[in-house]
């Protein structure tokens, strides 16, 4: 059972925006609701899905969305600056990073500049962090630790292994690992490996594992 979440509820409280949550959706005592862009529409909890990590949308931009039945574990921070789309039954393990932009500028002298307005008088409304929508697809995992970054898409029902470093697209019943991560089989109606064959040949000797948790 989830205890109360006194963050969210004072925000509520004082009138700041929070989130379009689904009356079944439950926010966790660790979950954080950081709502930069002023609209509570901007990020959106489905039906059953508990939220442990913290949604973040920034003050020039930013959108969350997470389907029905989703998990966000503790730790973990989905960091909106342009579109991210989680689908529905998503598994999000704890101390996951899911950003759909660089969090600061490249260039240093507007990172400084950046960072000093932050530090002084709030996230300021208009900066270029080169957004790049990030999509998850329905009953996707994303294992303990791992980092998914902009302008990826996760495939329906693929699995990021334990703190893989997600720069490019994964394929629907993908299993990827590695930093940065490469699909190391598939599973489901696509897993090869669930048959001991081959094209009807016996499977050459498998030479070692991967963990995903």
């Amino acid at each position: 059972m989830l205890g109360i979440n006194f963050h969210y509820l004072l925000r509520r409280l004082v009138g700041k925006p929070t989130c379009d949550k689904h009356p079944t959706a439950r926010l966790g005592p660790s979950a954080r609701i950081i709502n930069i862009g002023n609209d509570s529409a901007l990020i959106k909890i489905g039906a059953g899905t508990i939220v442990e990590g913290s949604l973040l949308t920034f003050a020039h931009g930013g959108q969350i969305t997470v389907g029905q039945w989703c998990y966000i574990g503790e730790g973990s921070r989905i960091w909106s600056a342009g579109q991210i789309d989680i689908g529905n039954r998503v598994m999000i393990s704890h101390n996951v990073n899911i950003f759909d932009n660089l969090t600061h500028p490249v260039d240093p002298v507007s990172r400084h500049q950046h960072f000093r307005a932050i530090a002084t008088v709030g996230h300021p409304n208009r900066v270029d962090l080169g957004e790049r929508p990030v999509l998850i697809d329905d009953d996707a995992w994303i294992a303990a630790g791992a980092m998914v970054l902009r302008g990826v898409t996760i495939g329906k029902a693929a699995i990021v292994g334990a703190g893989a470093v997600v720069t490019h697209d994964v394929p629907p019943f993908a299993i990827v690992a590695g930093n940065p991560a490469r699909v190391i089989r598939y599973v489901g109606s696509a897993d090869a490996e669930t048959s001991d064959t081959v094209n009807g040949k016996d499977r050459p000797p498998r030479t070692g594992r991967h963990h995903v948790y």
